[in-house]
Order: structure tokens, then sequence, then C-alpha cells
């Protein structure tokens, strides 16, 4: 087993970036099956012992115009929910990071509390190194994906349009 600030072999196969996929979809379907009592807790990692939130974030492709939901874990600041586009230390952002960088205005659907109007906007440095260890404890394993990767993984802020 590796340790975890090693990257695990294997991250970078488009097997990976597949299984995330389809599991990213199952989540969803669960999610909003249950309005949100399946599928709104991030179990797995260092979320096993010390689950994390899940919401559904809405975000239209940048090139093809198509809708897409993708849940991710958040942190509740507020009025405004705090995303990060780590794709688990993949080499590249994520695709519904790029989609929202196009089209910030958009939708999220948190767990029993339905749909809000939200604005998507990347952090400044001082904001993100404000926020980083706060997700850091809200999900540890973000500072190995941090470590895995020779990107920056940004941090969006969902800012509320309500």
């Amino acid at each position: 087993m590796a340790m975890p600030s090693e990257k695990p072999k294997g991250l970078d196969s488009p097997v990976t970036a597949k299984l995330i996929k389809y599991g990213a979809r199952l989540n969803v379907a669960a999610f909003r099956a249950t309005n949100g009592r399946l599928g709104a807790k991030w179990r797995i990692g260092a979320g096993w012992k010390k689950p994390v939130p899940v919401l559904l974030l809405d975000h239209v492709g940048r090139k093809s115009g198509q809708r897409f939901t993708t849940p991710l874990l958040f942190l509740d600041d507020g009025d405004q929910y705090v995303v990060v586009a780590s794709q688990g230390g993949l080499p590249r952002h994520p695709q519904w990071y790029h989609n929202l960088r196009a089209n910030p205005e958009t939708e999220i659907h948190l767990p029993r509390r339905g749909r809000h109007p939200v604005r998507a906007r990347v952090t400044e440095p001082a904001e993100r190194a404000a926020l980083w260890p706060r997700l850091v404890e809200l999900y540890a394993d973000f500072d190995n994906y941090a470590a895995w990767t020779d990107r920056e993984i940004p941090v969006v802020v969902l800012e509320s349009r309500a």
C-alpha cells in the first residue's frame, strides 16, 4: 500500500479518468433520486472516518453547450460554497472547472435544500491561501492531491445569486 503522500500508480491512466467519470454519474443519480439522502456524503479516503458534504454542480460545456452535472465536495461558507478543482490529483484541471470559467452563472443542488443559483469565481492567491487549510481540515486528501500533481489546484467560490 502506498504512503498517503506517494502518488498512486496508474493515477494518470485513462482507466482512472473513466472510473471517476462513471462514479460521478452514479453519485448524481443516487443524489437526485433521493434528494440527497444518498450521495450527499463522501466516504472515501479521508472521508471514511469524517464524511464530507457533496453538492451537485450544474455547468454548461464551453464547446458543446450541453448541460452537465458533477458531484463535488464542498465547504459551506455562509452565503457561498467553496469547491476544489482537484480531480484526485490528476495532471489536468477537471472539465467542470473550464466550463465554469467560460460560463460562471449556474446552479447547485444542495442536499435536502434544493437548487440555488450561484456565480462561480476562481479565488485570488491570498483568498486561496486562507481557504486551503479549512479545505484540508474538511478533507485531508486535498493535500495529497496537491502533492501528486504539478499544477496548482484551483479553489472556486460559488457565490449565491438569490
